[in-house]
């Protein structure tokens, strides 16, 4: 009995990290994709707030904090994710039979998972080592061939928050049964005015190179 309780309350205390940590990178994403936003106002709005964190040393220093968070993160999640192929067949499986739609979306967090933990060592990677931060940088690189990187990651990011953020309210109770329907129609929503000013932003920056 002590071992099973002690256990239970592991699992508990991992379960709650997952949450934390995904809530804090969730914010982030929110915060960083709505100041790359600014770039569809004005450039010169973009670079003068890219000046201020790099001066700052913001950039230096959140920049492998969120590295950690994700590794750390994805290591925590990890524990429940069908990794072998014959894992993602009982899944897949059980999803038909349950037809529960936010089982599908936990396999879209799964796959976009993956991509995101591969993309962002990329994404850090080329900003930290191009230094200054700047719009001209960022069109740059966009036109030698970072476009379609970003247009696959993107969407993943956004997708995978999204239902993050939705899933962590659920079960915390944030998200009754009842008012499920209506939250995640607001996710949706919330998803979608993201991903369209992340494209608007590329889209920004890639005329403006």
């Amino acid at each position: 009995m002590a071992l099973s309780r002690n256990s239970a309350e592991g699992k508990t205390r991992l379960d709650f990290w997952q949450a934390a940590t995904g809530a804090f990178l969730a914010l982030f994403v929110c915060v960083h994709l709505l100041l790359e936003g600014t770039v569809v106002l004005s450039p010169a709005l973009t670079n003068g707030i890219a000046w201020f964190l790099e001066a700052t040393w913001l950039t230096h220093l959140v920049a492998p904090l969120i590295i950690l968070l994700v590794v750390f993160h994805f290591y925590i999640a990890a524990r429940k994710m069908p990794f072998r192929a014959h894992e993602l067949g009982i899944f897949v499986r059980h999803s038909k039979s349950l037809k529960d739609f936010d089982t599908w979306l936990w396999l879209v967090q799964v796959f976009t998972a993956i991509a995101i933990l591969l993309g962002v060592f990329y994404h850090v990677y080329a900003i930290m080592t191009d230094l200054p931060i700047n719009v001209a940088g960022s069109a740059k690189r966009l036109h030698s061939g970072w476009l379609a990187f970003y247009v696959v990651f993107l969407p993943c990011v956004i997708l995978h928050t999204g239902i993050g953020v939705y899933r962590i309210a659920v079960k915390y109770g944030v998200c009754v049964k009842s008012a499920k329907d209506m939250c995640r129609k607001w996710i949706w929503i919330v998803m979608g005015c993201y991903l369209l000013l992340g494209s608007l932003a590329l889209a920004r920056v890639w005329f403006q190179g």
